[in-house]
């Protein structure tokens, strides 16, 4: 049995892996009564206590509850952005490489990969680890997601009655480029600058595409990642372009990512299609966890077939 503390289980992430994990006859989960859940002491026993803690919590919290652990045993998978490119944290997507998914394994420490940054590195690492582009690449990214990744203050303003009428429209953000998933998306693959990022958030609930243009041969790209991803349980290249309209919620409610490839001999768009709350969050954050612990990184999870 792996017994499961959540820190901040109230969020969205946490909610939904609260859920994903309630049923399974192999979890524990430790549940920290209401009254406790703001107690720095009672935090720390029950962080201490388990044999992985997933923190569901703003940068600074989760940085204080990695300072909290005294038992050298625990596991941290930490689904804020305050670890993912800090030294001696694992970053949580083993599709990458057999090191990545090594490193998982073995470390007490994983960074679970941001929404927005899960897509974009899903297309770019393939290239660069192909030689089919260098570090030296300037790209830009477009990412369309539902309201959910903005949390319950989003969700409730998007889901009030009546709500803001500018919410009935898409809505583009993160204008000045400074988004606090460039850092991770650079990093992760190797880049010499950050893309040019366009997220948008539309009137869905979840959902995600992230979409990067490049002036490359459409079956080459494809090619090159069926290659990367042909052993993947998660991550399938389709060839179905959905009659030219993806739709952003085609794999809202699942845990699985679809890449589809679109374009001619000259130019090309590869799009990762997700759920934002699945393989852009709680879902990988299930499926690092399966990984630490040995266990069929599918398991308990909604995927396709």
């Amino acid at each position: 049995m792996i017994k499961v503390f959540i820190d901040g289980k109230e969020g969205t992430t946490g909610l939904k892996l609260y859920g994903r994990l309630k049923g399974r006859p192999d979890v524990v989960l430790s549940e920290i009564p209401e009254a406790y859940r703001k107690d720095i002491s009672a935090r720390k026993d029950y962080i201490n206590e388990s044999d992985v803690t997933f923190l569901c919590l703003p940068d600074d919290g989760a940085r204080e509850s990695v300072s909290l652990i005294e038992n050298e045993r625990v596991r941290v998978i930490d689904a804020s952005t305050a670890h993912r490119t800090e030294e001696g944290w694992a970053y949580g997507f083993p599709e990458l490489s057999a090191a990545h998914r090594q490193a998982i394994g073995k470390s007490r420490r994983v960074a679970n990969p941001g929404c927005h940054a899960s897509g974009f590195i899903a297309l770019v690492y393939p290239l660069i680890a192909a030689g089919e582009i260098g570090e030296e690449a300037e790209l830009s990214c477009f990412s369309l997601t539902g309201y959910s990744g903005g949390g319950k203050k989003m969700i409730a303003e998007y889901e009030s009655q009546p709500k803001f009428w500018q919410l009935n429209a898409p809505r583009q953000y993160g204008l000045k480029q400074t988004h606090k998933h460039l850092k991770e998306m650079q990093k992760v693959c190797g880049l010499k600058s950050a893309p040019i990022f366009s997220p948008i958030v539309g009137d869905f609930y979840a959902g995600m595409q992230v979409s990067v243009p490049c002036f490359k041969s459409a079956d080459r790209l494809k090619e090159i990642y069926k290659e990367h991803y042909k052993d993947s349980a998660l991550i399938k290249v389709v060839d179905d372009d959905y009659g030219g309209y993806i739709p952003t919620n085609e794999l809202a409610g699942r845990d699985d990512m679809q890449i589809v490839v679109c374009g001619n001999a000259e130019r090309s768009v590869a799009v990762a299609l997700f759920d934002n709350l699945g393989k852009g969050a709680s879902g990988a954050a299930v499926q690092n966890m399966n990984i630490m612990f040995g266990l069929p990184e599918e398991t308990g999870l909604e995927i396709g077939r």
